[in-house]
C-alpha cells in the first residue's frame, strides 16, 4: 500500500509531451538536489551543551562541524526519507515487497505483561547544583501549574552520583557518591505525596569519574591516551559491556528508592573533537555505533521494565531525519523508539542550524521548528511495526534565551507557549521544558 506522504512528488507530477519540458523539469529537480544537500550540509552541526552552574549562563554551546567527524567509514552517507536510513539489507528484516518487519525473529519481551500507570508528563527539571536552593520553589511551581513532573538529576555531567547507593559497589570503589539530596526515599515521597511524577536522569556516556579510575571502560584514542571532549572530559565506551553494566546497577538503584522512570541523557558517543583519532576496532568488531547504543538500551529495558520503572532517552533533535549525524553519534531515533517507552527528541529552536527546515533562523520560529521536528518524528514511528513496542515521544523544548546565538529571541511566555502548542498540533501531549539555571517562565504555563 502506498503512503501518500511519503510520495514527494504526487502533487507536482505532470504529463509532459514536448521535450524541451522534460529538459526544463530535469535542470529543477538538478538544482533543487543542490540546495537541499547545501542545506543539509549547513544545518549538520552540533552542540556540546556544557551544564555550567552559573545560572546566568543557561547553557552553552560549542560547535562542532559534522565535517570533522564524518561518518565511521569517513564518508557522508545518504539521507532517506524522513531519517528511514537503517538499511535492512542482509539482516531478514524485510520481505520480498520491502516491509519492514520488528528487528527481533520474535515479538521483543513479548511475555512482559505491562502493568505500569502512564503518566501524561508536563514536566521541568532541577539540577543537582540547585536541589537545595531552589527545590522548594520547583515543586511550588510545579503544584501551582499544569505542570506535573519533575525530571531530577541522579548522576551528572562530572560523573558524580547524587545520593548514597548501599546497591552500587562501583560509584562506591570510585567516590562517586555524594550526598546532594541527604534523603533520597523522603525527598521522593515528598514530591509523591503531592502527585508529582519523578523522573531520575543519568548522564550516561560522560563520565571523567569512571573513567579515571576504570580508563579500560572508556573512549581512548589510538595511542592509547585517553580521549578528552572540547570541555576535557571523558567519555565512556559504548562498546563495553562494562559501561552497560554500571548504568545499569545505578538504574536498579533509582528504581529501589521509588523513581518512576529512568531517563538517560548523553546516551551517545561524543561530537569532541579528536573524535577521529580514537580507536573502536577491537571493541566494535563489526557492530556500529549505533548497534552499541541500541543494544544496551535495549539490555536495560529488559530488566529495569519488569521491576516497574519506565525507561525513556534524550536524543538530539537532527537525528530524526538526519543520516550523517545519527551515525556519529550513534542515535537512532527509529530503532531506540522499538525499546524504550519515551523518546525525548531535544528540539531546541537555538539548536539548529540557519536553513533547517526553511527557517531563515530557527531560534526565532519556535512554533514552526518544534512542529517539523515533531512531524517528522511522527511519520518514523509510523513505520514501526505495530505489534511491537513504539515509544512515545516526548520531547525537550527550550524555556531559555539563547543569546550566543547571532539571530535570536528572548524567550518568554510567547516563545514557551508556542512551543508547547506546536507538540499538541504535532499529535503529542507530553513535553519537558530545561533551563538549566532552574527559572522557568511561569507565565507561559496555564493555571498560573
Amino acid at each position: 500500500m502506498k503512503n501518500d506522504y511519503l510520495d514527494y512528488g504526487r502533487a507536482h507530477r505532470r504529463r509532459s509531451a514536448g521535450k524541451k519540458t522534460a529538459i526544463a523539469a530535469i535542470i529543477v529537480l538538478l538544482i533543487a538536489a543542490a540546495a537541499g544537500f547545501a542545506v543539509f550540509f549547513v544545518s549538520s552541526y552540533y552542540y556540546e551543551v556544557i551544564d555550567e552552574q552559573d545560572k546566568s549562563l543557561y547553557a552553552t554551546p560549542v560547535p562542532v562541524s559534522v565535517a570533522e567527524n564524518m561518518t565511521e567509514d569517513g564518508a557522508f552517507a545518504q539521507t532517506g526519507v524522513y531519517g528511514l536510513w537503517y538499511s535492512t539489507e542482509g539482516t531478514g528484516d524485510t520481505d520480498e515487497a520491502g516491509s519492514i518487519y520488528h528487528p527481533d525473529e520474535h515479538l521483543w519481551m513479548g511475555d512482559f505483561k505491562d502493568e505500569r500507570p502512564r503518566v501524561t508528563a508536563k514536566g521541568i527539571y532541577i539540577s543537582s547544583s540547585y536541589m537545595t536552593a531552589k527545590f522548594d520553589k520547583a515543586v511550588e511551581l510545579v503544584e501551582s501549574t499544569e505542570l506535573n513532573t519533575m525530571v531530577i538529576d541522579v548522576k551528572t555531567e562530572d560523573g558524580y552520583i547524587t545520593f548514597k547507593m548501599d546497591g552500587s559497589e562501583t560509584a562506591k570503589e570510585i567516590g562517586a557518591l555524594t550526598v546532594s539530596i541527604p534523603d533520597i526515599e523522603k525527598t521522593i515521597k515528598k514530591l509523591k505525596d503531592k502527585g508529582i511524577y519523578v523522573v531520575a536522569r543519568i548522564v550516561s556516556m560522560m563520565d571523567p569519574k569512571l573513567a579515571k579510575y576504570h580508563p579500560e571502560l572508556a573512549v581512548t584514542k589510538k595511542d592509547g591516551t585517553l580521549f578528552k571532549d572540547n570541555a576535557g572530559k571523558a567519555w565512556l565506551n559504548p562498546f563495553k559491556e562494562g559501561v552497560w553494566d554500571y548504568l545499569l546497577e545505578i538504574s536498579k538503584e533509582c528504581v529501589k528508592v521509588g523513581f518512576d522512570e529512568i531517563n538517560f541523557d548523553y546516551i551517545r558517543f561524543s561530537t569532541g573533537k579528536g573524535m577521529n583519532d580514537v580507536d573502536f576496532s577491537e571493541d566494535a568488531g563489526d557492530r556500529t555505533r549505533i548497534d552499541a547504543i541500541t543494544d544496551g538500551l535495549k539490555r536495560i529495558c529488559e530488566e529495569i521494565k519488569p521491576m516497574g520503572a519506565f525507561v525513556s532517552c534524550d536524543v538530539y533533535g537532527a537525528i530524526v531525519t538526519s543520516t550523517v549525524d545519527a551515525k556519529i553519534v550513534g542515535q537512532s531515533f527509529y530503532r531506540m523508539s522499538q525499546y524504550v517507552d519515551y523518546i525525548c527528541p531535544m528540539v531546541y529552536p537555538s539548536h539548529y542550524a540557519d536553513g533547517y527546515y526553511n527557517l531563515d533562523h530557527p531560534d526565532m520560529h519556535p512554533y514552526e521548528l518544534v512542529n517539523h521536528a515533531l512531524m517528522d518524528a511522527n511519520k518514523v514511528l509510523y513505520m514501526i511495526d505495530p505489534d511491537g513496542n513504539k515509544a512515545d515521544v516526548r520531547p525537550w523544548l527550550q524555556d531559555f534565551t539563547a543569546s550566543w546565538v547571532k539571530y535570536h529571541l528572548d524567550y518568554g511566555a510567547k516563545e514557551v507557549r508556542d512551543q508547547i502548542n506546536a507538540v499538541y498540533d504535532s499529535g503529542y501531549s507530553s513535553w519537558l521544558l530545561w533551563n538549566a539555571g532552574i527559572e522557568y517562565t511561569r507565565s507561559a504555563l496555564q493555571g498560573s
